[in-house]
């Protein structure tokens, strides 16, 4: 048995440690920051290398073929992607620096969730920073596993462009900066729980970054 101070100072540690514990919970819960969006998005600087001859550059990472992709994807409506454009597009934002906001939605709905709009205003101030304005960037809406495939993909590209027009809207970001596409129910985030909230979101992808873009 402990005598009493030992039990107190277990005690005392005890309850530390779950005040702890619940404040990592609550900062893991709560909204996103601009400069974690910023932080999340900006590209790792590459020392440069001697000898290098110089010429056309296109962005790091890119071949010309992929940049001349992107060009022509810029400014294209959403729904006129088709299904290989699409995957391109999946391909080439693989390594991209990219961040997933989780952006809910209202169930069945392409209205942005209220506790989601602190995110939808701090992806805004972030995509105006000037670290980031200028860049091209992939807004992708995804939806979870309820109904068809053909309902779902037409109700993750309304959330794409409901983002991309809360964007352009409310912080003036360039509308052909923000590349929209939709995935439908295709890449869950959960796919274990595959009717979860957490699958209803939008994920921003920096596909080209402004000191490469051609503009």
């Amino acid at each position: 048995m402990f005598k009493p101070s030992a039990r107190a100072a277990i005690l005392s540690i005890a309850t530390v440690g779950a005040v702890l514990s619940f404040g990592m919970a609550a900062a893991r819960a709560g909204d996103v920051t601009e400069d974690q969006i910023i932080k999340a998005l900006t590209p790792e600087k590459k020392p440069l290398t001697r000898g290098l001859s110089a010429g056309p550059q296109t962005s790091p990472g890119l071949n010309a073929d992929q940049a001349k992709f992107v060009k022509s994807v810029r400014g294209r409506a959403t729904r006129s992607l088709s299904s290989t454009e699409r995957e391109e597009i999946a391909t080439i934002v693989q390594d991209k620096p990219k961040i997933d906001l989780e952006i809910n939605f209202d169930y069945n709905s392409a209205d942005i969730s209220a506790k989601s709009l602190p995110s939808v205003q701090a992806l805004g101030r972030a995509l105006t920073n000037q670290d980031l304005k200028g860049s091209t960037f992939v807004v992708a809406g995804h939806t979870d596993a309820a109904g068809g495939e053909d309902y779902n993909q037409g109700l993750s590209e309304r959330r794409a462009d409901a983002i991309k027009r809360y964007l352009v809207d409310k912080y003036g970001i360039n509308g052909t900066d923000l590349v929209t596409v939709g995935y439908g129910k295709s890449k869950l985030k959960d796919p274990s729980h595959p009717m979860a909230d957490i699958n209803r979101r939008v994920q921003v992808v920096n596909m080209e970054n402004k000191d490469t873009a051609a503009k």
